[in-house]
């Protein structure tokens, strides 16, 4: 019963200054608001990065050019990644471990279908080992082959939003589109794969090496080569075999002066995760601000609320009440102020989730959502402890008196 009366003053008391009681809540749902919605999306950037490097495959290794251990060689004297290091890596026969092998070249152009012209993001010359390596499927037509590959023939498969930009809802598979000057057959099309808002992985034409290099870049180095393991148990040992082809055929003996740098996708992956793990601890810790300024509006409300009732205090003291009453009362109404608040602040957080932001979809994280209520509701009664314990520790005839 008691409880049941404490509760009622103080709806009371928070419904008799309806703007100040709103306006208090709104510090609060702005805090809670904010911790949910930046870790989602602190969540949802990770979550995006771990999904764009495992559909890679998690089997699968990238040769680049360049020192793996920082050293300071001469660019003149660092050999180029090249076809010669491509084939010498599928032809070793002492390994097991590599399944396959595709050589990169990546350049830009601009793609042209009758009076429509665009640019995609890249344009990939490689090999058929390429869209298996790297987890690319085929949505309409078909693939390239070792035969086109070998007859530099002008085919090409195109990323999904390529295909869109060119064709629209047009069927790509069997048009003419002319890239640099040359004209190229449409044989297929790739699965969406979606981007990771930075980068769309869709945006891509790619080609037979051969043809690329005559239209493009010419028959020298290739960009990187991406090897894929016979599984994700052998990651390692196929890098290890990597390293032996590569050191062989650019004749280094000594492997920390290697030119070359591999990147095993399972070792990025956690580096990449352990990155944005950082990024969302801090993203919380930025919100989490907004929360402490909203148990100090919290405090500064109950204080002015406390000022204003004083002489309601010294009446109900006089008339008997003891201090735990009081202090029970203003106890709870600043708690309800942050209960109220924190709930509107859950509501706002997960509906503003259904939201992309800065090109992220973010992904709730539901201890998120029970951490800021319970930290709001935490924060309601600690901030609110002050002024309840001054106002229950008022002299009836001081609070009496006050004007």
């Amino acid at each position: 019963m008691i409880l049941w009366q404490t509760l009622r003053f103080a709806v009371g008391g928070l419904a008799a200054n309806k703007v100040r009681s709103a306006l208090t809540m709104l510090g609060v749902l702005i805090g809670v608001a904010s911790v949910i919605l930046l870790l989602a999306v602190g969540n949802g950037s990770s979550q995006a990065v771990k999904d764009s490097i495992t559909s890679l495959g998690t089997n699968s290794l990238t040769v680049s050019a360049g020192s793996a251990f920082g050293g300071s060689r001469a660019t003149s004297s660092v050999k180029k990644l090249t076809v010669a290091d491509a084939k010498a890596l599928a032809s070793d026969g002492d390994s097991s471990a590599i399944k396959s092998v595709a050589p990169v070249v990546t350049t830009s152009g601009t793609a042209l279908y009758g009076n429509i012209s665009y640019s995609p993001g890249s344009i990939v010359g490689t090999y058929p080992a390429y869209f298996e390596t790297s987890n690319q499927k085929v949505a309409q037509g078909e693939y390239f082959t070792d035969d086109d590959v070998l007859g530099s023939r002008k085919v090409a498969v195109l990323g999904a939003t390529t295909a869109k930009q060119l064709f629209d809802t047009e069927d790509p598979v069997g048009k003419k589109i002319v890239l640099g000057g040359t004209p190229f057959t449409v044989v297929g099309v790739l699965q969406a794969k979606g981007g990771s808002g930075f980068t769309d992985p869709d945006d891509v034409v790619i080609a037979p090496l051969p043809t690329v290099q005559n239209a493009f870049t010419g028959f020298g180095p290739v960009n990187q080569i991406l090897v894929q393991a016979s599984s994700a148990d052998t990651t390692s040992e196929a890098q290890a075999e990597i390293t032996r082809v590569l050191l062989g055929t650019h004749a280094i003996t000594d492997p920390t002066k290697a030119d070359f740098r591999i990147t095993n996708q399972a070792s990025l992956l956690t580096a990449r995760e352990s990155t944005t793990k950082t990024f969302t601890v801090l993203l919380g810790a930025v919100a989490a601000i907004s929360l402490l300024v909203g148990g100090i509006g919290i405090t500064n409300i109950m204080l002015v609320t406390v000022t204003e009732r004083t002489r309601e205090i010294g009446i109900r003291k006089a008339l008997g009440a003891p201090r735990a009453v009081i202090l029970g009362q203003f106890l709870t109404e600043s708690t309800l102020l942050s209960v109220i608040g924190a709930g509107l602040g859950v509501a706002a957080g997960i509906a503003g989730s259904h939201f992309s932001i800065v090109g992220i979809k973010p992904v709730v994280i539901p201890e998120s959502v029970l951490g800021a209520f319970g930290i709001a509701v935490a924060i309601g009664l600690f901030f609110g402890s002050y002024p309840a314990n001054r106002a229950a520790s008022l002299r009836p005839i001081d609070a009496l008196r006050h004007e």
